[in-house]
């Protein structure tokens, strides 16, 4: 069968991911994504299309889905955020969705804490400076004692919070699914609204998936009710913030800074209000990768796909979508 691989970190990273899809005996056809609508329609029409998606961020719509059908089986997403994919469509046409949960936690929650470092400790403009052939030092802040604001607890959320107290920060979280048993043995408080939060927190960092309900859940009215100087880190989704109330609020001095692994239009388009700004630190969508979170999301994604496209249940679907049968030759 012919497989469309998009995801970049999966290519460039070693690792038996790679043997285990050449062993495969299907041919792969690679591109760079995460690529466009525009782009995908490209893809999905040439050459007689393909019957599975390995992919990573690319804009799988109702018009990309409908327009790879009926050859296309199934989708399957290195990684868990599904928020460029249209289950609907995708569940109408029968396609099933695939995604690898439970192998990035550890890698996103370490780089949340590598953005809280670097915010607090000035380290960007700080070591730009010494490469200029400055010795320009300017008086950070510790964590130690400060309220850690989390805004949701699943796997990410959950692997901060378990963190959060080797720094000597109190852990306070804003959650629907609230953990009792992690709850007592990590020392975590629960905040009964998103608004109590952020007036507590000198820190909150976003752990929640992205949905129709809370894009620019941190806009001009919340961000006024945080702290004088709070820090705000994003390694979710970039939509969950207004971006151009962030720039803003920073520029003011309102919030201390903002370190994100995200954007709401991926990759950055300049000019953008962030790049102009000290305290606003925007990584490329690295958070999970790294060599170990690599392998393990994309053997997890390539063992989705192989045992779909055998017409076996994948270790984990989105939809309801049916597993096909394979076609007969």
């Amino acid at each position: 069968m012919r497989v469309l691989l998009t995801t970049t970190s999966f290519q460039d990273t070693p690792g038996p991911h790679h043997e285990r899809l050449a062993a495969s005996g299907h041919e792969i056809v690679r591109a760079r994504g995460p690529l466009t609508e525009r782009e995908m329609l490209a893809r999905v029409a040439e050459d007689g299309g393909y019957d599975a998606l390995l992919h990573g961020d690319d804009a799988l719509t109702r018009g990309v889905l409908e327009a790879a059908c009926p050859r296309l089986k199934v989708l399957s997403k290195y990684g868990i955020g599904l928020d460029a994919v249209d289950l609907e469509a995708a569940t109408d046409l029968g396609i099933p969705v695939l995604y690898t949960p439970g192998v990035n936690h550890t890698t996103v929650a370490e780089h949340a804490f590598a953005l809280i470092l670097a915010l607090c400790r000035h380290l960007v403009p700080e070591v730009q400076a010494v490469k200029a052939g400055t010795w320009k030092r300017v008086t950070g802040r510790e964590l130690a004692e400060k309220t850690l604001g989390i805004v949701g607890l699943g796997r990410i959320g959950k692997a901060v919070a378990e963190r959060a107290g080797a720094f000597g920060l109190r852990p306070l979280v804003h959650t629907a699914h609230w953990d009792a048993g992690l709850a007592e043995r990590h020392g975590l408080r629960r905040a009964e609204s998103l608004d109590d939060l952020v007036t507590e927190a000198d820190i909150v960092t976003l752990h929640t998936h992205l949905g129709s309900g809370n894009r620019g859940l941190f806009g001009p009215e919340r961000i006024a009710r945080m702290k004088d100087g709070a820090l705000l880190i994003n390694t979710a989704r970039g939509a969950l913030v207004d971006e151009s109330a962030v720039a803003e609020a920073c520029r003011s001095g309102k919030l201390g800074g903002y370190g994100a692994d995200v954007l709401a239009r991926e990759p950055i388009e300049p000019p953008h209000p962030f790049q102009e700004l000290d305290n606003a630190i925007v990584t490329p969508h690295i958070g999970s990768r790294t060599r170990e979170s690599v392998a393990r999301q994309a053997t997890m994604a390539v063992e989705n796909l192989l045992a779909a496209l055998r017409g076996e249940e994948p270790a984990a679907r989105a939809n309801d979508a049916p597993v096909r049968p394979p076609r007969e030759e």
